[in-house]
């Protein structure tokens, strides 16, 4: 059997409807909202009696979702927000957009702080991480020229 796509990506937050329309702004829409119980739930992650509400947002494209977690039950164990890109286990979002200034214009309204700079990859991207809701790094990436892999 072979992967036939990757599904999404999971991140949990504290505040489920500040990432929800921070994640709207950098041009994801919400798909679905629900809470999430019950034995069989807890046998999946393992957590036993857990409660969780989850957004699933998906690309303009439609091919990738991210889907945001805020847990009810258990408590959150550790929080990795302000971690580093090379700290071990720690993830990031990378996005690709059409105009990198104007998305940081339109984030910075809603609290993203670039983490270094904006930096061109010779004549084939720009690029940058910032710090989202609750301090998620997010990477942006606008191509330059045509024929670049994404």
């Amino acid at each position: 059997m072979t992967l036939t796509r990757m599904d999404n990506v999971g991140i949990v937050v504290e505040s489920l409807d500040a990432a929800i329309a921070f994640f709207a702004e950098l041009g994801l829409k919400l798909e679905g909202r629900a809470t999430i119980e019950g034995e069989w739930a807890g046998r999946v992650t393992g957590l036993a009696a857990q409660r969780v509400e989850i957004a699933m947002m998906v690309t303009p494209d439609g091919h990738s979702r991210l889907e945001l977690s805020r847990f009810l039950a258990p408590p959150v164990v550790a929080d990795h927000r302000n971690a580093p890109v090379n700290a071990l286990g720690y993830l990031r979002v990378m996005f690709a957009v059409e105009d990198i200034d104007e998305t940081l214009a339109r984030l910075r309204e809603r609290g993203a702080q670039l983490v270094g700079e904006v930096v061109q990859y010779e004549d084939a991207y720009r690029l940058c991480y910032i710090r989202g809701p609750e301090g998620l790094l997010i990477g942006l990436a606008e191509q330059l020229r045509q024929g670049v892999p994404a």
